[in-house]
């Protein structure tokens, strides 16, 4: 063998240890690695600095009720605070139900039904027109076609955790009185009566008792 060939073999056979000597000490790029840095993480850190903006705004659930900064919007804010649960939105569809339930038993004479919501003041003002009419041989006929409007108008909550919701309603209904004879002498069954009402709701925010009492009324 001439001595060009040997010399490249030689050359060869060093390149080799060489190779397999850096694999030993720096190991091959198989397994984990550290991945890159991705060029477009600045466009990511702005998107998660918008997205934790707009996670420490404005409460939708208070500003779709209530002006942004306003007292009632403060009230709510801390009913919040007290109870993690509450949701204006929630509260206020369960007004809406409460509203035509007691409404309902109160045009129909039906009060027992709806006692455990509304605070006992409230519950005999409304029980003693009832049994007026009764004394009067008055009876009323009367079927909710349901809340046209309802709008959140005050929220407030003082030092004792007493919470109160004021709430207008704009209830439809169909509505007639009749007399003992059976003699219609007031309304039209056949008209939708639209009747207005703010409501006054309250809770004490500390308590176990999920409910809300109806405690005023102002037709």
């Amino acid at each position: 063998m001439n001595s060009p060939i040997l010399q490249l073999l030689v050359l060869a056979g060093i390149a080799i240890f060489l190779i397999l000597r850096l694999r030993n000490v720096l190991g091959s790029r198989e397994g984990y690695e550290k991945p890159p840095v991705a060029k477009d993480a600045p466009q990511r850190s702005a998107m998660r600095d918008q997205f934790e903006v707009i996670e420490g705004g404005p409460d939708r659930d208070i500003t779709d009720h209530v002006p942004e900064g306003s007292d009632a919007a403060k009230a709510l804010l801390e009913m919040k605070k007290l109870d993690p649960s509450f949701s204006v939105t929630e509260f206020l569809s369960g007004a809406r139900g409460a509203y035509e339930m007691i409404l309902m038993a109160f045009e129909t004479g039906d009060m027992s039904s709806v006692k455990p919501f509304i605070a006992e003041d409230v519950y005999e003002a409304m029980q003693s027109v009832v049994h007026d009419r009764e004394q009067k041989g008055l009876t009323v006929e009367a079927n909710i076609i349901g809340v046209s409007d309802l709008k959140l108008k005050a929220a407030a909550l003082d030092q004792d955790g007493e919470a109160e919701l004021t709430v207008a309603f704009t209830g439809e209904l169909t509505y007639q009185v009749r007399d003992s004879a059976g003699d219609v002498v007031e309304g039209n069954a056949n008209e939708i009566k639209r009747q207005k009402d703010v409501w006054v709701f309250a809770r004490d925010l500390g308590s176990a008792d999920p409910n809300w009492l109806l405690v005023a009324t102002d037709g």
